[in-house]
């Protein structure tokens, strides 16, 4: 090779890293001239796809260590700009709640039309939106309407318990009962009917979703057996037989008048499954790990069960607001386990949003990274250790509406999950009920420190090694 062409191959050289520079520079910039947030450099097509192998919300939190914790990343063709600490949450919030009030819309949901009916889904700016949450605040998570349904959870929680009873001193899963039971809680609230018997395969048919193609299969299913379920219910109210005065009764009631259409409805019941039974069911297996994991907490738990409870063979839902530490065991189960890690992405539906003095341009996807924000060492001592005693020391009481925004297992905001009510007084009876009936053990040969609770990315944060325990029957 002669000089000459050595010299014009490192002139190339140069000239390629130079423009690589600059893109790389340019990149930076929003097209307002505003410096965009730093990240991973995206591969062509793909983005940083390739930096999220594994437990995605792991990896968003390693990434934000060195990025900080405004972040852009690049999935696919979508740019996202990720959030990872209680103060640029809080700036988020804050400031541009409005700003960020749509939803980046996975191509799962989009299957059968549902997040055309979804107020999950739906822009806040959309007037169906605004109904649709306007009905569900009036009409279904209405301190008057949970009330009267009380008696429904508390029966389908002895039920739970009946489940146990027969298997105590039997290694067992809890993760298939404790979900079918709060599938068929959830099903009895909304349309006074089991959907799933114990061992059954229709929770599982109720809950997974997989890639679109499978998906819409799935959709159609469960769609076409709320479909039934209206119908019935229709020929019942034309036929003028008794009402069940359950939510399905409340919203076609609404649907009579014009102000709500068929399909919503079935979305709105879709969206209980989905979101209630399996949120509910996993924090609760969750809990039961830390507990069994921390025999000394397990053990404070019970005693102050035995003061409030006493000698009653079951708890009443109006027991657990005497419960305040067994309330802390549950919140700092969610601050570690939160049901959703990266919540629902949020989407910038105008220009002027800054976070953490980053533009982010419309268009953008922002993804709130739970797991992180509710572990920020500046917002947690020790962020990392289960200590349900932080909650009750804490000067400002926290509750799971999001306010403090070092804590939000459910979101905030306006886009904060509307089944919070719900959530609120099913946890803590179901555990409650579950640490007073029956001492917990490890199967045999186990202890505390030998227990995997690493976790898996799926729809909802879940134990990766389902938990398996062993109930006693409590004296």
């Amino acid at each position: 090779m002669g000089t000459s062409e050595v010299w014009l191959r490192l002139l190339w050289a140069a000239l390629a890293g130079s423009v690589l520079f600059y893109l790389a520079v340019l990149r930076r910039y929003s097209s307002g001239g505003k410096l965009l947030p730093p990240g991973p450099t995206p591969l062509p097509v793909i983005g940083n796809l390739h930096n999220l192998g594994g437990v995605v919300h792991h990896k968003i939190a390693n990434l934000a260590r060195i990025y900080g914790p405004v972040m852009s990343l690049k999935l696919g063709f979508v740019n996202t700009v990720v959030v990872s600490s209680r103060d640029a949450a809080k700036e988020a919030i804050v400031m541009h709640d409005r700003r960020l009030a749509a939803r980046l819309i996975p191509d799962t949901f989009r299957a059968c039309g549902f997040a055309d009916r979804s107020a999950v889904f739906l822009p806040s700016a959309d007037p169906h939106w605004k109904a649709l949450r306007g009905i569900q605040g009036t009409n279904v998570f209405t301190p008057r309407g949970l009330a009267a349904l009380r008696p429904i959870r508390e029966r389908k929680v002895r039920e739970l318990l009946d489940y146990f009873r027969p298997r105590a001193g039997e290694e067992l899963h809890i993760r298939h009962a404790i979900h079918t039971a709060m599938l068929n809680m959830v099903s009895t609230s909304f349309f006074s009917m089991d959907i799933a018997d114990f061992g059954s395969d229709t929770a599982h048919e109720l809950r997974d979703l997989g890639l679109r193609r499978l998906s819409e299969k799935r959709f159609s299913r469960v769609y076409s057996i709320l479909d039934d379920i209206i119908a019935q219910r229709l020929a019942h109210t034309e036929a003028n037989l008794e009402k069940h005065d359950d939510f399905l009764d409340a919203l076609l009631e609404v649907m009579a008048t014009g102000k709500m259409e068929r399909e919503y409805v079935m979305a709105m019941l879709f969206e209980a499954f989905v979101a209630g039974g399996d949120s509910i069911a996993f924090s609760v297996e969750w809990v039961m790990a830390e507990l069994l994991r921390n025999p000394h907490v397990m053990a404070k738990a019970r005693a102050e069960l035995k003061d409030v409870v006493g000698s009653k063979q079951a708890v009443d839902e109006p027991d657990t607001a005497n419960l305040p530490y067994l309330q802390a065991v549950i919140k700092e189960s969610m601050r570690l386990h939160p049901p959703g890690p990266l919540l629902l992405p949020h989407l910038a539906v105008e220009d002027g949003v800054e976070i953490g003095g980053y533009a982010v341009p419309k268009g953008t996807a922002v993804m709130f990274n739970a797991f992180s924000i509710m572990r920020d060492p500046a917002a947690w001592d020790t962020p990392d250790e289960f200590m349900p005693e932080r909650f009750l020391q804490r000067a400002t009481p926290v509750d799971f509406r999001g306010k403090e925004v070092d804590f939000l297992p459910f979101g905030t905001g306006r886009r904060l999950c509307p089944g919070v009510p719900l959530v609120e007084r099913v946890l803590p009876l179901v555990l409650a009920s579950l640490i007073h009936a029956f001492q917990w053990r490890l199967p045999a040969g186990m202890s505390p420190e030998d227990m995997d609770m690493s976790e898996r990315f799926m729809t909802t944060n879940t134990l990766a090694v389902p938990l398996k325990v062993v109930p006693i029957i409590a004296n």
